[in-house]
């Protein structure tokens, strides 16, 4: 049987997967040659991680999933614990990269401009990698362990409140507050040829990429 939280966090993961691989790729792309980013349009990711994982997904695992698969045995306590602690961990590593980017943008003309730069690309770096293999911890350890585990009540549950998500990098209609922020970041991912695999893992986001603003 099918779940519908367990296939919204995999939609989930692939979206953050990929924007996170994207930024990376954008940063390389502009380090090559020697230019500088589109600040705002790495302001939105950070925004969207902000927004969506950080304040909706991650909090719903821990508030949710994991307490129901807990005391089963000590390994598996043990990885729950850590995941829980990359959640209170993602929180305070997104404000760090946050400030970083406007350090780097602020001080971009100056000759602080390249240190700036540098730590902004370490601490993004550093970020990803530490998600990527967050979500490939649950997704390879976690998420087998429930479905063999939990039962129907937990699983309505569970589907009720993660339906509730609607990520739009995931595959759903964005609300109309935020569909500006979700053109500005998938404008910016097409100017780069080397994001198109990137684009394609965002699983049929339900903002059009061929969209134009009206003239």
């Amino acid at each position: 049987m099918t779940h519908a939280s367990l296939g919204i966090i995999r939609r989930e993961h692939r979206a953050l997967s990929a924007m996170l691989r994207s930024i990376t790729l954008l940063l390389g792309e502009h380090r090559r040659h020697n230019t500088l980013p589109d600040f705002d349009a790495l302001q939105a990711m950070l925004f969207y991680a902000d927004e969506f994982p950080e304040k909706l997904h991650h909090p719903k695992e821990s508030r949710l999933l994991f307490p129901k698969l807990r005391g089963r045995n000590a390994e598996t306590d043990a990885v729950l614990d850590r995941l829980d602690a990359d959640h209170a961990r993602g929180e305070h590593a997104i404000r760090e990269l946050e400030h970083a980017l406007l350090g780097f943008r602020i001080m971009s003309g100056t000759d602080q401009g390249e240190a700036r730069r540098d730590n902004f690309e370490r601490l993004m770096k550093r970020y990803a990698d530490f998600y990527l293999e967050h979500m490939r911890i649950e997704e390879a350890e976690i998420l087998p362990l429930a479905e063999a585990v939990l039962g129907d009540d937990d699983w309505a549950e569970l589907d009720a409140a993660f339906l509730t998500n609607r990520d739009p990098l995931a595959g759903y209609e964005a609300d109309e507050a935020y569909r500006p922020l979700f053109k500005k970041i998938v404008g910016a991912l097409q100017k780069t040829g080397s994001v198109g695999s990137a684009l394609e893992a965002f699983s049929g986001t339900s903002l059009s990429t061929g969209d134009k603003e009206s003239p």
